[in-house]
């Protein structure tokens, strides 16, 4: 049998009476009509509302979503590439799943191309090409969960927008740049 797809057109965030905006956060009510194969919807602000009107299929009440702004990451693409290529010798899992979750990320820039993959010792590997100098580069997939690989990303975002990037411009002593020690130096 069949499962049969309803359409219902999205918010349109004005109200169908007065034509005023509904603002992030307001409550508006909704309205769906039949039309046809699908329904037809009118969004009422709070003040407009004055009951469900005549001929319709259901009401609901909601808000109007917040949209909340993205932060965007500001950090320079050979700061990635940098922070992925000092992370190739890791074999701690938490340094592993960050090289794992940059290389997706210089994926979708395009910086990484993906190559194929093989199992080594039982793991996951991609080989990976940097289209702009042809370095091939050995990446474990560490088979991450969608909810892991946002977490890892997460915390990876944390890292770099705070000084915490220091940390992959460490020289031999570990010392960064500032002359300073740091954790993992000691």
């Amino acid at each position: 049998m069949a499962q049969q797809q309803w359409q219902v057109e999205p918010i349109k965030g004005r109200c169908a009476v007065t034509g005023a905006v509904i603002e992030q956060g307001q409550e508006f009510y909704t309205v769906l009509f039949e039309d046809g194969e699908s329904f037809r919807r009118e969004d009422y602000s709070a003040s407009a509302w004055t009951g469900p009107p005549e001929g319709c299929f259901c009401t609901f009440k909601s808000r109007m979503p917040v949209k909340e702004r993205r932060k965007k990451l500001f950090v320079d693409d050979d700061v990635l590439v940098n922070f992925f290529i000092r992370l190739a010798e890791e074999t701690e899992p938490v340094r592993v799943q960050f090289r794992f979750v940059l290389a997706l990320m210089l994926m979708r820039k395009r910086i990484l191309k993906y190559d194929g993959s093989r199992v080594e010792n039982g793991v996951e590997v991609w080989s990976m090409i940097m289209p702009k100098d042809q370095t091939t580069h050995r990446v474990i997939n560490p088979a991450l969960t969608d909810n892991q690989i946002g977490g890892v990303s997460e915390q990876l975002t944390a890292i770099l927008n705070t000084d915490a990037m220091m940390w992959g411009d460490r020289d031999a002593e570990g010392a960064d740049a500032r002359g300073t020690q740091s954790p993992e130096g000691s």
